[in-house]
Order: C-alpha cells, then sequence, then structure tokens
C-alpha cells in the first residue's frame, strides 16, 4: 500500500480507539461535575508521538468534535469550548519537546502570568507554581519518557485551568486545596501516557513484522521500535 494510505488507515483507527477512550471515564473534574476526565487523557497525547504534531492535532480535534458535539448533548458555553483545547497542547507538546524545548517552556510561564493577573488566581498564587514543574520536565524530555509524559499531561492542566478560572471558577481556598490532588493525578496521567506509547510502539511494531509492512511513515521512537521497520520510506 501507498504511504499515504496506511496513514490514512492509521488516523481512522486511531480515532475510533480514541473514541472508545473518550468513553471510558476516570474521574469527575473537581468543580464542574457535569465535565470529566477519561482515558483519552492516556492516548491523546501519545498520537503526535506516531505522526506530525500539525497532523495529531487536527485528528484529536475531529475526535473532540465528533464526541462533544456529535455523540454528546454538547452546551455552547466559554467552558465547553475552552475544554477543546487542553488535549490539543498536550499533544503538541509530546510531538515538538524533543527537539525544540520553547512551547513547553512558553505555555507554563504565561499560563502562570494569566493565574496571577486574576484575583482569585492571585489569592491562589500557590497553584500556579504547580506549572514550574513541566518546565523542569522540558528540561529532561528528550531523556525520558516520562518526563516528556508529565511535561505533557500539566501542558493539559495550564489551558484547562486557566480557562476554568476565567469561565468557571472556585474561590481561593478551592485551588490551594486542589494542589495535593494534582500531584497525584497528573502523576497518574503521566504513568498512563508512558505505559499507552510504549504499548502502542509494541503493537505496531509486531503487526509491521506479522504483515511485513514498512511503517517507517510512522514517527517511532527507536528506543521502543527495536528493529528496522521505523525507518522512513521512500517518497
Amino acid at each position: 500500500m501507498e504511504k499515504k494510505i496506511k496513514l490514512g488507515i492509521f488516523l481512522i483507527l486511531f480515532g475510533v480507539l480514541s473514541l472508545i477512550f473518550y468513553n471510558i471515564d476516570l474521574t469527575y473534574v473537581v468543580g464542574s461535575e457535569d465535565q470529566s476526565f477519561s482515558l483519552f487523557q492516556f492516548i491523546g497525547p501519545v498520537s503526535a508521538g506516531f505522526v506530525s504534531p500539525i497532523l495529531a492535532i487536527f485528528m484529536i480535534l475531529g475526535v473532540e468534535v465528533i464526541q462533544k458535539v456529535l455523540i454528546n448533548d454538547f452546551t455552547f458555553s466559554a467552558f465547553s469550548f475552552a475544554r477543546f483545547f487542553p488535549m490539543l497542547a498536550a499533544a503538541y507538546y509530546f510531538g515538538v519537546v524533543k527537539k525544540d524545548k520553547r512551547f513547553g517552556i512558553a505555555l507554563p510561564v504565561l499560563g502562570m502570568l494569566l493565574f496571577w493577573m486574576h484575583p482569585i488566581g492571585a489569592e491562589a498564587w500557590g497553584y500556579a507554581l504547580l506549572w514550574l514543574i513541566p518546565i523542569v520536565a522540558t528540561v529532561f524530555a528528550k531523556q525520558h519518557l516520562l518526563l516528556r509524559s508529565l511535561g505533557a499531561t500539566f501542558q493539559a492542566h495550564v489551558v484547562g485551568s486557566v480557562a476554568f478560572l476565567y469561565t468557571i471558577g472556585m474561590p481561593a481556598g478551592a485551588w490551594w486545596a486542589l494542589i495535593p490532588i494534582v500531584l497525584v493525578e497528573r502523576g497518574m496521567f503521566a504513568a498512563g501516557i508512558s505505559i499507552t506509547y510504549i504499548t502502542f510502539s509494541s503493537v505496531l511494531e509486531y503487526v509491521a513484522q506479522m504483515l511485513k509492512w514498512n511503517i517507517g511513515f510512522l514517527n517511532l521512537d527507536g528506543k521502543f521500535v527495536s528493529h528496522a521497520h521505523h525507518h522512513k520510506e521512500e517518497d
């Protein structure tokens, strides 16, 4: 099969699986019990580990539109609209951070500034200091998958928290109380992203060997794909 056909099949299958993961809930979003986190938190970011970050963003956006607008009873509100963006930030980060660290540093810094500019955010100033974590993770993300995953899930957290602060809001005390919950939650998400990425890489390599396909059209990491199938195909 041609490279574009293979890529199209991969995107369709990955999108369908993402929709399935989207409908397996993990926990509610604190302060907005009609919103929840799902297993999509694990699979969304890793898409940019297999295809280009821009292509991954369009695929994720398509999945989110199908899930939130067509499947769910979408409520048009500022926060509902803003919830399209956290996973896009996480995926873009996961795809580019090994070569370009600017996004992984700039977004948390911008998030901290926006958080502190809000009156409630200024009272809960310590919450935004959580975003020093993805800055540190970004520095070492190239060498460590878990830190790359931690940085990715915190990019989503930055976007989601700022959007929540400006559209729904909570008392300052609630933000302070969330700090330990966020640490556990994002640690779990980072582990899930890492496991998902390694699992998918292994499955893709196995399928490629079984079908004798060259999967060089995917951006697989040589650390997790040991054979030559990940080499780029000739155009």
